[in-house]
């Protein structure tokens, strides 16, 4: 019988977990919606439920011995999730204290993004680098920042906070979840190259397939797909994406000299049409002693399971230093 570790992703719309072994191979898996009943209360006795009946498929040959949580707002030092602007439970949630009512196990837990770069240096393209950041783009924008081989929390549990630096200054950026304007995930995230495509569509008569979907049914894979159809709406949506990601990056290099930034998330499918004005506008913002040391990388993990790897790496890396959250 192998040793496993629970992962969990919270994601602004969906979570997702899976039982992983020490090589990041995943027994099984499920997801089910962030907004199932009205209280963290009901999502957690449903997530339990779901967890408990993927785990009896395989209970004959795993042990369960942790729980690796990843979360947008999760605070490693203190094991809560802290007004997660993403998230519809408010206030301080105190989440590693709930999980162990019904897992009597550690329980660990670190933001979502985080968690992503700790799995790409353990399993992923990381695992020879050690200075490195890596970028989520699901609902919101995440990043999680190594450097010297050691993740960076800050002093209180909260650093990298990358998509929440400010890309317009001048009082008439767009409004964040966060409740300030012109934050970096409201232009960079599925959410924000929705709202990217739909000022596009206003300030245009060019046709696009995009003019006939509603705001609510618009996914960020919808746009992907009419990229690669060719069109012009998208491509120009991904092309102003990648101009502001880029433009930040550049200051993200300025402070770190990371040697890679890596990107996961639902954007990344759209390839090309989202890394190559990345690369080039980063590229054309850096400061001249950073030019062509920085790779703008994929995750190393996929697309699939990447954050529930991550959530599981950092309990794995928690119990074999002898942590006992």
């Amino acid at each position: 019988m192998k040793d496993v570790i629970l992962g969990i992703d919270i994601g602004g719309t969906n979570t997702k977990f899976g039982f992983l072994d020490r090589d990041g191979i995943s027994l099984v898996q499920g997801e089910l919606s962030t907004n199932e009943g009205e209280t963290v209360h009901d999502f957690l006795r449903v997530l339990y439920q779901e967890v408990m009946t993927k785990f009896k498929k395989i209970e004959d040959e795993a042990n369960l011995i942790g729980v690796g949580v990843g979360a947008p707002n999760g605070n490693y030092y203190t094991g809560t999730i802290e007004n997660a602007p993403n998230l519809k439970w408010h206030g301080s949630v105190p989440l590693v204290d709930l999980l162990k009512q019904y897992f009597k196990m550690p329980v660990f837990l670190t933001n979502d993004a985080n968690a992503a770069a700790i799995g790409e240096m353990v399993y992923g393209g990381a695992k020879n680098m050690n200075n490195f950041v890596v970028i989520t783009l699901g609902t919101g924008l995440g990043s999680g920042i190594v450097v010297n081989g050691q993740l960076v929390y800050g002093h209180d549990g909260n650093a990298g906070e990358i998509g929440h630096t400010l890309v317009n200054v001048n009082g008439r950026g767009r409004m964040c979840g966060c409740g300030r304007k012109g934050c970096l995930e409201t232009y960079v995230s599925a959410t924000g190259i929705k709202r990217t495509v739909y000022k596009l569509l206003a300030d245009s008569t060019d046709y696009s397939e995009l003019r006939s979907v509603s705001f609510n049914d618009l996914t960020a894979e919808m746009i992907t797909q009419a990229a690669k159809r060719g069109d012009k709406i998208a491509i120009d949506a991904f092309e102003y994406t990648g101009k502001v990601l880029g433009m930040k990056l550049a200051d993200t290099v300025a402070h770190l000299s990371p040697e890679a930034i890596f990107l996961f998330g639902g954007l990344v499918r759209a390839e090309e049409f989202l890394f190559d004005p990345v690369r080039y506008h980063m590229e054309k913002n850096l400061l001249h002693i950073f030019k062509g040391k920085v790779k703008i990388l994929p995750s190393g993990l996929g697309l699939n399971n990447t954050a529930v790897m991550g959530a599981a790496a950092l309990a794995w890396n928690e119990m074999e230093r002898g942590a006992t959250a």
